[in-house]
């Protein structure tokens, strides 16, 4: 193998190492994070039915982002959307034989990369415009968008501009994925683009990106509203009790 993509090979392991220990531990800690008090956001759900509802819609539609800001909604809602049918489109360089959706969505997940880099400037642009959201925004809010952004502009380039030769780039994945790895072109544009995603998988872990999982953990979600029916007790405060008798 070359020394790029020995290096390449070293980077993905390590970035999903990283990504899958570190999101494991991140989602334990959320799970076992109590919730001393019942805080649903109101108006909320009375029965667990009601919650997975609330939930579906908060994924699926940003519910809550939408009555806050209909402008950032629009702006979140294009960037996840795109994002989700960019990822489904990858899914050709890992199966073999390519799923038969996958192929049914590829023209699809080319476009929407245009909506998703739109989105991503929607949102970075807010952060300079909006005098609260400028006020509270840190250096890193800004690197993660830079970061998002040229993911997708090195994605877009090699779609329509310098195009890179994808059944050697689905090669060395599937050699990742069997632990065989392949040779990877050398291509100036995919070894960014891909530089920029093991960086992402790097840092998702212990960045504001863990929203993703975090919401089906926050209790503004996830609890019904049953405080009249019944008394809502923290584990450990059910331990501490249970010490005490």
């Amino acid at each position: 193998m070359s020394l790029v993509t020995t290096l390449y090979v070293g980077l993905f392991y390590l970035a999903t190492l990283v990504l899958v220990v570190g999101l494991t531990l991140r989602i334990v800690k959320y799970a076992k994070t109590p919730a001393p008090l019942k805080i649903p956001t109101m108006p909320a759900p009375l029965t667990e039915a009601g919650v997975a509802r609330r939930m579906f819609r908060e994924v699926v539609f940003f519910e809550s982002l939408f009555r806050a800001s209909k402008w950032t909604w629009i702006f979140g809602w294009l960037f996840h959307f795109g994002l989700l049918l960019v990822l489904l489109r990858h899914l050709r360089y890992f199966t073999e034989p390519v799923w038969f959706w996958v192929n049914w969505i590829q023209p699809f997940g080319k476009y929407a990369a245009f909506a998703m880099l739109a989105g991503l400037l929607g949102l970075w642009a807010r952060r300079f415009l909006v005098d609260r959201v400028r006020y509270i925004s840190t250096p890193s809010d800004h690197l993660m968008l830079a970061l998002l952004v040229g993911i997708a502009l090195s994605g877009l380039g090699m779609a329509y501009l310098v195009h890179t030769d994808i059944v050697a780039v689905k090669g060395f994945f599937l050699g990742l994925m069997y632990f065989s790895p392949q040779p990877l072109p050398a291509d100036p544009l995919l070894l960014v683009h891909l530089g920029l995603v093991v960086a992402l998988m790097l840092v998702f872990p212990f960045s504001k990106l863990l929203h993703a999982p975090g919401v089906f953990f926050s209790p503004t979600r996830n609890q019904n509203d049953n405080s009249r029916e019944r008394r809502h007790i923290a584990g450990w405060a059910e331990q501490l009790e249970a010490g005490e008798r």
